[in-house]
């Protein structure tokens, strides 16, 4: 019996050995948040060198919505080429287009859309986001619960156009101060379970949250919605480490929903030593990230 027991403990204690390095390897291989910056391909090279995971671009400079899918074929070989992947585009919809009020052009922004979405795909660049704040606004005297299921009607429809490619469309909740339509991470959680594609998720922009009072606890709420983000300071919206602002908590709660993917700094920077301020914000976020 004793060597039987003594037996039963070591093997209890290897297992638990086992256990916490299998932990510990789980930890140092676990998958990071990347951190990237709103910038073009030109820029790549010094980003690299900084330490930068990925650029976001312009779906109308980047994605060309509106060239002919062969003359985009060299297109997207550029951008793959790129020494930093090309992870998220915004500026999806112009404001030439209606998603809302009297008189939509759903037809139109739908070509246009499912371009960008096929362009993406052959260019490698999973994800684009869905600000527009001035094509999704809801007219002034147009019944905006009227408009919210315009604009979830949109979503629908470019989801089923969209559902056999790999881009996820990210809605960007955006403060009343840039439109009137989809201004929380909260209300966001409601379009996606309303539009139902797997192919239009939902993005956190901490700006906007800011602007709008909301607090990190709506990213918890979120969850695996949540499938890029956008960073800046409140004051100025500026590039993290100007004013010192306290970002952790967003940060910690992308950490708490197991997040994996990006968080761009779309922010302004200074005109001059613009490289010293990446480094800065780069240091900021990994800081506050606790890297």
């Amino acid at each position: 019996m004793h060597l039987k027991r003594r037996t039963f403990m070591q093997a209890l204690a290897a297992a638990g050995v086992a256990g916490a390095a299998g932990m510990a390897y789980a930890k140092k291989t676990s998958p990071k948040i990347l951190l990237g910056i709103c910038a073009g391909p030109d820029k790549a090279e010094k980003l690299k060198a900084i330490g930068y995971d990925f650029i976001e671009g312009g779906v109308a400079g980047t994605l060309k919505p509106e060239m002919p899918d062969a003359e985009f074929a060299p297109e997207a070989e550029k951008i793959k080429a790129c020494v930093l992947p090309t992870r998220s585009c915004n500026g999806f919809i112009p404001g030439k287009f209606h998603l809302t009020g009297p008189e939509t052009t759903h037809d139109d922004a739908l070509d246009y859309a499912v371009k960008a979405c096929r362009h993406a795909d052959a260019a490698g660049v999973p994800h684009i986001v869905f600000g527009s704040g001035g094509a999704r606004k809801v007219p002034e005297g147009f019944d905006l619960a009227q408009g919210k299921a315009q604009f979830i009607d949109f979503c629908r429809k470019l989801g089923e156009r969209i559902k056999d490619l790999k881009v996820t469309i990210v809605l960007e909740p955006l403060n009343k101060g840039e439109t009137n339509l989809l201004n929380s991470v909260l209300e966001g959680i409601e379009y996606v379970d309303a539009i139902q594609s797997p192919r239009i998720q939902l993005l956190a922009d901490f700006y906007h949250m800011m602007k709008e009072n909301e607090s990190p606890e709506s990213i918890r709420k979120a969850g695996a919605r949540i499938r890029h983000c956008h960073v800046a300071e409140l004051e100025g919206r500026k590039a993290p480490g100007t004013k010192g602002e306290d970002l952790s908590g967003f940060l910690k709660a992308l950490t708490d929903i197991g997040y994996t993917g990006g968080v761009s700094c779309e922010c302004g920077w200074p005109k001059e030593n613009v490289e010293e301020a990446w480094k800065k914000a780069l240091a900021t976020l990994r800081t506050q990230l606790g890297d």
